[in-house]
């Protein structure tokens, strides 16, 4: 439902989050995660360079000395050993901005972002006059404080200074726990940007995240001082940095930040359960899906997803010229998203969406678009654990499509499938759902 989300995983900024996390130590986190990619800048950190302000006035600092000796404190907390160095990069606002850039172009085809902002207008999360392209290249070039790339085996730092103060050690200890899960356990082989299958990769990002987010709050904890703390909730108050996430329409500022929160919340669970080893399990059995993630207990129990399936014709038998833009899972989490959010969240509370999105048991969405390119029909077919379920989620479903701009029917039957017809044109909807009816 959103952007095609490459396989670096990063830190963002906890001062454009403003909430609170399920652990009380996390009130101290300086710093979350965005997703970027691949970049041609190499240039390493210097040897030395002047420190931040906390470092002391004319201090300077051993920039190779206190990069080991942070990842020799993260070995430590983690418990993973190295198989081999990590030379970060210290990148600017500047060219914090050129690596996402240069990442989102590769990583997002035209094709694919079209049909990402046409299947969100829809489906009300987002303004036709917005770009999708823009807000969330605005978003990540904000919110993001450093990444790890596990193409390259890269480790980037943002730093205003140059210096490593307490918010740059703090996202280099949220890095280096990213390199060091791709050393152990080979990030890639989650397949993080497969396109189609969106919910099962933001699930195994939670998990990511999740690992180095903990780590990271651990990590403050033993190695930061009360002063480098205070200093980083000053930073919390920065209005540049909130304004851009207060702006952000609620699907891109809750996708960026799922990961971190509900992800620190599921490996947290696994952590006090089992130690690190529960978490390093996880690496070789995943989560499925967001509701793993939501409710731990489904992990647990090895609750996977119910395989839905549309009709692989849906575009021929919308007439000539039609064509599948994108097909995808959307999720218990991005379908509660939908629910709270559509047409300015008006249709139905936080609280009511969260109900109906629990008990999801599958889904499968898929846009289809018309010759002329406005022309569009969205098909969300949704499976339950209960009729009842089914019914709660109708209910809310209804609500949301009565609010929406684009016309759109819900059709219940009353077992335990749901599916939610959206078009640009009500005469687009009535075909679509006669094809539905029809079982092509």
């Amino acid at each position: 439902m959103t952007p095609r989300r490459p396989p670096t995983v990063g830190r963002t900024s906890d001062r454009a989050r403003r909430r609170s996390v399920a652990l009380a130590m996390i009130v101290i986190v300086a710093l979350v995660v965005g997703a970027c990619g691949t970049s041609n800048q190499t240039s390493n950190p210097p040897s030395s360079a002047s420190a931040n302000p906390s470092d002391g006035p004319g201090a300077s600092v051993d920039l190779p000395a206190l990069y080991a000796k942070i990842e020799a404190e993260v070995t430590e907390i983690r418990g993973l050993k190295a198989k081999s160095p990590v030379d970060p990069t210290v990148l600017d606002d500047a060219g914090l901005k050129k690596l996402i850039n240069d990442s989102f172009q590769k990583d997002n085809p035209p094709a694919l972002l079209e049909a990402n902002q046409r299947m969100l207008e829809l489906m009300g999360l987002l303004d036709g006059r917005e770009s999708l392209e823009k807000l969330y290249l605005e978003l990540l070039g904000s919110q993001v404080a450093g990444l790890y790339n596990p193409d390259d085996k890269h480790l980037y730092v943002v730093s205003k200074s140059g210096g490593l103060g307490p918010a740059e050690k703090t996202t280099f200890a949220h890095e280096y726990t990213h390199a060091l899960q791709d050393q152990n356990f080979d990030l890639s082989g989650l397949r993080l940007d497969e396109i189609g299958e969106g919910d099962r990769a933001i699930a195994r990002l939670s998990l990511v995240e999740g690992d180095a987010t903990l780590l990271m709050s651990l990590w403050q904890i033993q190695h930061l001082s009360q002063a480098e703390i205070v200093e980083l909730l000053g930073q919390s108050l920065d209005p540049e940095v909130t304004g851009v996430l207060e702006k952000m329409p609620p699907v891109l500022r809750e996708s960026l930040f799922f990961p971190y929160t509900s992800g620190l919340n599921f490996t947290q669970g696994l952590q006090t359960a089992g130690g690190w080893a529960a978490v390093d399990a996880a690496f070789d059995n995943p989560p499925a899906s967001t509701e793993q993630i939501l409710h731990p207990e489904k992990y647990q129990s090895h609750e996977i997803p119910v395989p839905v399936d549309l009709p692989n014709d849906l575009a021929e038998q919308m007439g000539k010229g039609w064509t599948v833009g994108l097909e995808d899972t959307l999720g218990e989490f991005q379908l509660k998203v939908w629910l709270a959010n559509a047409a300015g969240g008006v249709a139905t509370s936080q609280a009511d969406a969260t109900t109906a999105a629990a008990g999801w048991g599958g889904d499968r969405a898929m846009i289809v678009r018309g010759p002329n390119g406005a022309s569009a029909v969205l098909v969300i077919a949704t499976a339950w654990d209960t009729p009842a379920d089914a019914a709660e989620f109708a209910t809310q479903a209804r609500l949301v499509v009565g609010a929406l701009h684009d016309p759109g029917d819900v059709i219940a039957t009353g077992g335990t499938t749901v599916t939610v017809v959206i078009a640009s044109r009500p005469e687009f909807l009535t075909k679509m759902t006669g094809i539905l009816a029809r079982g092509v």
